[in-house]
């Protein structure tokens, strides 16, 4: 049963700011150059039209960041196009207690399989390596015995596996947010969805800064349980296909996650 959150004071709307979770996903959304897969799931809302979030919704919804925190290490799957028929997926776990996360990815195409490794990544950057031949390992214990210099280390870019593992590091956080700013910054209910036989409310996040109240919706959609549990998050490019995807399956209380390459010390 969703939290119940008290409002925040009455201010006059000019001087209401958006909460900066919420203008840094949007900006990064807008200007990320993303495409993805997304698993199949059924759609069980029998209602056409979508509508803006009630308030025990936008309860929820405030409460998603604070839960994938505390939650973590989380597993996370993360499905993305490269372009030109190529797709890349990356499985691996979350920490958003140290904002660090590593995982396997696996790019193939038209014709299979192209490119493995490790990949490890933080607010700052990535760092990719190849994976060890036949080592069944977790890959973030595979990444904790890869030497400084066997990672290739750099700063995130527009390419679609650093847009959507830098999305990822931002989708947890520490406390949670005001759900009264979330429905007044444009969050919206679209539809009723079961992935795995659980059932999940389906939001839109924020508008873009700026936008009309009926303008464009937010790139960003979530998946958000009875409980406030955060299951999926995709994002949407105007223009371009499939939307980036994020799955989240749970904790692994196990995952012990390494440093940054690109760290010294």
């Amino acid at each position: 049963m969703a939290r119940k959150t008290k409002a925040a004071p009455a201010a006059e709307p000019p001087r209401r700011r958006r909460p900066r979770w919420l203008t840094a996903l949007v900006a990064f959304a807008v200007c990320a150059a993303v495409a993805g897969g997304v698993a199949a799931y059924e759609t069980v809302s029998d209602q056409a039209a979508e509508r803006p979030v009630s308030s025990d919704e936008a309860a929820r919804l405030a409460l998603s960041r604070l839960n994938l925190y505390q939650a973590s290490p989380v597993n996370v799957v993360l499905t993305a196009d490269e372009g030109g028929g190529v797709r890349i997926q990356v499985e691996g776990v979350v920490d958003y207690r140290t904002h660090r996360g590593a995982g396997r990815y696996r790019s193939t195409g038209a014709s299979g399989p192209l490119d493995h490794g490790l990949v490890v990544w933080d607010t700052g950057g990535l760092g990719l390596a190849p994976e060890p031949e036949g080592d069944q390992s977790p890959p973030w214990q595979q990444a904790e015995h890869v030497p400084r210099s066997g990672w290739s280390p750099r700063s995130y870019t527009a390419d679609p596996l650093d847009a959507g593992l830098q999305l990822l590091t931002q989708l947890g956080a520490d406390r949670p947010d005001n759900p009264v700013l979330l429905a007044q910054s444009g969050a919206r209910w679209l539809g009723q969805d079961r992935i795995d036989g659980r059932s999940y409310d389906r939001f839109s996040g924020p508008r873009a800064q700026g936008a009309a109240p009926d303008g464009n919706r937010s790139p960003l959609t979530y998946w958000v349980d009875g409980d406030g549990s955060l299951r999926r998050v995709t994002m949407r490019m105007a223009g371009l296909g499939t939307p980036a995807t994020v799955e989240f399956s749970g904790r692994n209380a196990d995952a012990k996650l390494p440093e940054a390459p690109w760290l010294t010390g």
